[in-house]
């Protein structure tokens, strides 16, 4: 960033918000916290989210104030940028629409400036991502706070505040059978348009041999249409894309 001759930059203090829990909790407690503080509050959209997940967003501005948007880029552009879909091996939709604009936006800005991430006190094994050179500062304050996953549950239900039950994209890799029949359920129009990807692709959003079930869309739309039923685990930890829904 040039400046004019004398013009000095103060340096920002940027939150980042993925709409999950974790981030949204720290923001409003960093409101409460320091009023004094001009906040700057920066999200990363995909262009595939839920309309509950849209909805969220508004009612966040509404709480906190504007959110500027730091994406240049929508899922689908990006798939057809690799010519593959996402999956676990290669999670380019994270590095490509979450991470990188955010470091690139912090890099923009004056020297000395913070970004303030939503990693709790009790996940200490997590590290936050910061490109070497980089002049901004991150700071972690629910691990300043000591909060854990009980503390951000609370304060939330404190705030009245409820998160969606899915932040992250609707053709995210990582979902579950169920989440995928509630998909078609629910959203039929977006199931399809993903179903329309896979054969454009050739790829599968699921893994094949993940389960039983098969891997692409429209064989998976099939055995749900038909009344098989998808055995829910009430056990182990669900599996999600850890950028979108902290």
């Amino acid at each position: 960033m040039e400046k004019a001759p004398g013009q000095t930059y103060l340096p920002c203090h940027v939150v980042a918000i993925s709409g999950g829990k974790d981030s949204v909790a720290m923001a409003l407690r960093l409101r409460e916290l320091h009023p004094d503080i001009c906040f700057e509050y920066a999200i990363t959209p995909t262009g595939d989210e839920l309309p509950e997940m849209v909805a969220h967003w508004k009612r966040l501005e509404e709480l906190l104030g504007p959110m500027r948007r730091l994406s240049t880029l929508t899922l689908e552009q990006v798939i057809e940028r690799e010519g593959m879909l996402p999956n676990f091996r290669a999670r380019f939709c994270t590095r490509v629409l979450k991470i990188e604009p955010f470091i690139d936006y912090m890099d923009s800005l004056p020297g000395g400036s913070v970004m303030y991430v939503g990693l709790r006190a009790d996940e200490e094994g997590r590290l936050g991502l910061v490109r070497p050179g980089s002049q901004f500062t991150v700071r972690y304050p629910m691990r300043e706070w000591g909060w854990g996953l009980r503390d951000v549950l609370g304060y939330l239900e404190l705030r009245g505040v409820t998160i969606p039950k899915r932040t992250d994209c609707g053709a995210c890799f990582y979902q579950k059978l169920g989440e995928w029949r509630d998909l078609l359920k629910n959203h039929p129009d977006r199931y399809e348009r993903y179903a329309q990807i896979e054969r454009r692709m050739g790829y599968t959003f699921r893994s094949p041999g993940r389960d039983t079930w098969p891997a692409d869309l429209d064989g998976l739309r099939q055995e749900i249409l038909s009344g098989r039923k998808i055995r829910e685990s009430r056990h182990g930890v669900e599996k999600k894309c850890r950028l979108c829904s902290m």
